[in-house]
């Protein structure tokens, strides 16, 4: 994804500039200092047609037919909107334009325009589309009035193109009532496209603010609203904000996200929360007197508030706790559980399968789990993976969980062929010598005697579709591992 999509506010000139460069250099100084004022990332976006090839020539001349009369009393020449974006360049903004005709596209590239915009009623304008990704520019594309079906076939078409792209959910509804804005779409195009960024562009009201919140909070990551100036002659239309409209408007988007916090899902636990809830917790404290050396049992101890900073919380003890020193009854115990072989399996295994809850990946009931610790336990974490044996006949099928800042060793393998699909996350591969950045859907063949190694940022699930799996067909590089026995690498767990 392009940096120009991330965190966008877009300010959509459209015809509000009334056919008048002087009052859209107005609108562009405006829409300036609001940008600096929040310190945001704000696009000025135009609106670029070819009258004379987009309208034909029997029409116009005519009054009853909607929106023509009005592109022609505001038409302006390619200079004077030349002015008018380098302007928004000095304004410090971002350039962008929707084009409405394929000569309207080699404007934008003269002009050097930023981003191309596609208009919701363009958006299956495929012989436009096609001028649009040979353009080789990033490409945002609104959604109003399509069905679902209708987006797959814009993802696939500029998926296919490798165009760097963004998708608007948008209500083609001039004003939009509260009723129709179906926010919650944002969040299953967000899960069907999740490598493609979401937004929002709005028709609501001028004054309505809570639509830009929940869009915000369903996670749109591009903001689009129409804006002008009124004047003494000038009115603006039902769903153009004017500077102070928009000011307002930018102010509760970004509270808005300020409350929604990581737009990627991540908790964060500050220090101050974790004082704040150690003030609530149960403390340990011995019910009795306890001798230095003694094994500390659920008699010698009971449970009260307030607990103290460094005191043992109800949640931490354990009956195999050793006192450090001896404790007078009613003295907070200050112990803490010794780390062990069992409770680290026990973490690794709510980890991994909190990551396959987060990709959607449903194991059965019928599998086998193994953990293979090429270094031993304690640094499996750091060079490791957790398998998951499905099925081993003449084929076999495996999927991979590796852990965050896990890597597994470079090997090779004599008699099984395999591939790897990423079905979630990120994973780096050196094959041969050479490295391979895979992305969910990605496959890759490693053919037999192929060395090879993998290592993950994030975390990683992938397939692993192979020939049979033979014990001890995996020959390492190193030599330390290859003098293990298979059991000193690989710990079968029973229960998952």
């Amino acid at each position: 994804m392009t940096d120009l999509f991330r965190d966008l506010f877009i300010f959509e000139m459209a015809n509000n500039h009334q056919g008048d460069v002087a009052h859209g250099l107005r609108i562009i100084q405006a829409m300036g200092k609001i940008a600096r004022k929040h310190r945001i990332r704000a696009a000025v976006k135009f609106q670029y047609r070819d009258l004379d090839s987009l309208i034909h020539p029997d029409c116009r001349t005519r009054q009853d037919l909607k929106h023509i009369p009005r592109f022609l009393s505001t038409r302006l020449s390619r200079n004077e909107f030349l002015t008018m974006v380098t302007a928004v360049r000095d304004e410090g903004m971002i350039t962008a334009c929707t084009p409405f005709d394929e000569p309207s596209v080699g404007t934008i590239l003269d002009h050097g325009i930023q981003i191309l915009k596609i208009a919701s009623c363009s958006a299956m304008d495929w012989p436009l589309l096609e001028a649009v990704a040979k353009a080789k520019k990033p490409v945002i594309c609104s959604t109003g009035g399509l069905s679902i079906y209708d987006i797959d076939k814009i993802v696939s078409f500029f998926t296919h193109r490798d165009s760097d792209f963004a998708l608007l959910h948008c209500v083609g509804m001039y004003p939009m009532p509260n009723s129709e804005a179906n926010l919650n779409f944002l969040e299953r195009m967000r899960r069907r496209y999740p490598y493609v960024p979401i937004g929002y562009s709005g028709h609501e009201a001028p004054d309505n603010v809570d639509v830009v919140k929940i869009a915000v909070a369903k996670g749109a990551a591009i903001l689009e609203r129409h804006v002008g100036i009124p004047t003494d002659k000038i009115r603006l239309n039902s769903y153009s904000m004017a500077p102070e409209q928009v000011d307002l408007w930018v102010e509760n988007a970004l509270r808005s996200r300020e409350i929604c916090g990581d737009p990627g899902g991540e908790k964060r636990v500050t220090q101050e929360e974790i004082e704040s809830l150690l003030s609530l917790k149960r403390g340990v404290y011995a019910s009795r007197p306890v001798r230095k050396g003694a094994t500390i049992r659920r008699e010698d101890v009971f449970f009260a508030m307030p607990c103290n900073e460094e005191q043992t919380t109800s949640g931490e003890y354990q009956e195999s706790m050793t006192a450090s020193r001896s404790y007078k009854r009613n003295e907070p115990i200050c112990e803490r559980r010794t780390p062990s072989l069992v409770g680290s399996i026990r973490d690794i295994i709510h980890d991994a399968k909190g990551m396959l809850y987060e990709a959607n990946v449903e194991l059965g009931k019928d599998f086998e789990i193994e953990l293979s610790h090429h270094y031993g336990m304690e640094t499996f974490r750091q060079t490791g993976a957790i398998i998951v044996n499905l099925v081993n006949r003449e084929y076999c099928k495996k999927i991979i969980v590796m852990l965050p800042a896990q890597q597994h060793p470079s090997h090779h393998h004599k008699v099984k062929e395999e591939t790897f699909q990423l079905l979630w996350g990120d994973l780096e591969v050196v094959l041969e010598g050479t490295k391979v950045l895979m992305r969910p859907g990605d496959k890759l063949l490693v053919e037999r005697a192929a060395s090879h190694s993998f290592t993950t940022r994030n975390g990683a699930i992938f397939e692993e579709i192979s020939t049979t799996h033979v014990k001890g067909d995996s020959y390492y590089e190193d030599e330390k591992i290859n003098a293990l026995d298979p059991l000193q690498r690989k710990s079968v767990l029973e229960n998952w």
